[in-house]
């Protein structure tokens, strides 16, 4: 008989439809939920003075976490903390079906149910706010600079619009369109993004600050497009978006061959998501039967997965 867990928490997969790393500079971002794709945490209290910790990064005591894993080794030992439980024993269990390194906000999903997990083994009551707190403590180790888009998407049922430190508002979305995500292949350097803008920034600060700009007007034009159902303006708005994202050295070759395939195969609009340098890249269709002979398309060039998510609640999707 399956023992039942003294915790459980879930969480799920995001991507950026528009606004990645600009949005770390001000500018809005727009991401969606992925549900479907979820992380679940489960604790179960023991009585062998230990506390250890499964999963598919690592298997063993938490104490003896790789560095890896701060940002959770952090999280972990401020809540045991404030929940006056440093001296339980216990396993918990983490099972995620995202892949880590393709900007669908891995590090965030377990953060997130991990967080949920333990205030529900705990009897404790956690807010909106709390939750996105805490999961910035993981987040900041993993990412130094994090937006808070991640964790705020992780934690959402509701597409979600972000101003960093100025405002994080749910997006009713009404498109009836699709977005096919795709994983090129390759993992998304993330880090190596950063920097590149970072230096860019330094190095032609005029040329860089105008692409980050005209990102931000891009999300604000995405924004307008959602709410009139306006499908061919946002597949123009997400190649512009992917111009100049190139533009600031946060793609490469891989993600423009494929993004290219995608434009003659069907794609009315595609980019990267996420930090970029490889990882996940998304495509816009007008329906479900063009997604799926695109995902056929992409894979025979490398794609190695993929997942179809509806852009509006009343198809289905968000």
């Amino acid at each position: 008989m399956k023992q039942k867990a003294d915790g459980i928490g879930h969480s799920h997969a995001k991507i950026i439809l528009i606004g990645e790393h600009s949005v770390v500079y001000g500018q809005p971002a727009i991401a969606l939920p992925l549900t479907t794709i979820q992380t679940e945490a489960k604790l179960f209290f023991t009585n062998d003075d230990q506390q250890l910790i499964q999963s598919s990064y690592f298997d063993g005591p938490v104490n003896e976490m790789p560095p890896a894993m701060l940002g959770i080794s952090h999280l972990l030992k401020n809540i045991l903390a404030q929940a006056h439980q440093e001296k339980s024993s216990f396993i918990l269990k983490i099972r995620s079906q995202l892949p880590a390194e393709r900007g669908m906000g891995s590090s965030a999903a377990v953060a997130i149910s991990i967080i949920r997990c333990l205030y529900d083994a705990f009897g404790l009551k956690l807010t909106h706010s709390q939750t996105l707190r805490l999961a910035n403590i993981s987040e900041t180790d993993t990412h130094k600079n994090p937006s808070g888009l991640d964790a705020a998407t992780a934690a959402s049922e509701n597409p979600i619009w972000l101003i960093r430190d100025q405002e994080l508002v749910p997006l009713p979305i009404t498109m009836n369109a699709y977005i096919l995500i795709c994983d090129s292949g390759v993992k998304g350097q993330t880090g190596k993004a950063i920097k590149i803008v970072q230096n860019n920034l330094t190095n032609e600060p005029q040329k860089t600050k105008a692409h980050l700009a005209h990102l931000g007007r891009l999300s604000i034009e995405v924004r307008e497009q959602l709410a009139k159902n306006d499908v061919f303006g946002l597949g123009r708005s997400l190649n512009s978006a992917q111009k100049h994202l190139n533009a600031i050295g946060v793609s490469s070759q891989n993600l423009e061959d494929l993004i290219h395939l995608a434009l003659q195969n069907g794609s009315l609009g595609s980019k990267l998501t996420g930090g970029g340098r490889g990882g996940c890249f998304i495509n816009l269709t007008k329906n479900r039967a063009t997604a799926e002979k695109l995902a056929a398309v992409l894979q025979k060039h490398g794609v190695t997965k993929s997942w179809i998510q509806p852009l509006s609640s009343e198809i289905g999707g968000l």
